[in-house]
């Protein structure tokens, strides 16, 4: 894995109305599709707020949606990972 997925750390993270943007210690900014993630996308403007910057930036948590997002996969392209996919 690159250092530049491993090492990223998030430092603020806020929203619009489809995208979640999430600003790094480095000076990159990541803005990632709400609807990667159904409980953020189906969550009040509150809810989305009342979230937590873990593991030394490395994660981003919601207590209330029990939500919780590693910043290093989705720089790596890793989505939600509670949904399963269908067979076909």
């Amino acid at each position: 894995m690159s250092t530049l997925v491993s090492d990223a750390q998030a430092k603020a993270v806020r929203f619009d109305s489809s995208t979640m943007w999430i600003d790094l210690e480095d000076g990159r900014q990541l803005g990632v599709p709400l609807a990667y993630f159904p409980r953020l996308l189906n969550a009040s403007p509150e809810q989305l707020e009342k979230f937590t910057i873990s593991g030394g930036g490395t994660g981003l948590h919601w207590d209330d949606l029990d939500e919780d997002i590693s910043v290093p996969s989705l720089l790596a392209g890793i989505g939600d990972r509670t949904r399963t996919s269908t067979p076909r």
